[in-house]
């Protein structure tokens, strides 16, 4: 099986099921070990959080950023759509 049929084959799954497939092919690419992961994104967390609270950055709704995602993947620009004036 070649990697267009993995991919085509890959699309049918539900949601779930291809979020748990990118799950572990993202695992599986050389990154670091997990304790110095975790603490990395400890310490991104805290960071965001206090952007948040204060008022530094704006939270963007979770389907925006599906979309935006969405359509990068697909190759398309949304940056003007996007963008929170």
């Amino acid at each position: 099986m070649n990697q267009k049929q993995i991919e085509d084959e890959a699309l049918h799954l539900s949601e779930e099921e291809r979020a748990a497939l990118a799950q572990k092919l993202l695992l599986s690419l050389d990154v670091p070990p997990a304790d110095d992961m975790g603490e990395a994104w400890l310490v991104e967390a805290h960071r965001r959080a206090r952007e948040l609270d204060e008022g530094l950055v704006q939270p963007v709704p979770a389907e925006e950023v599906r979309k935006k995602a969405r359509a990068l993947l697909a190759g398309q620009n949304l940056t003007k759509e996007f963008s929170r004036d």
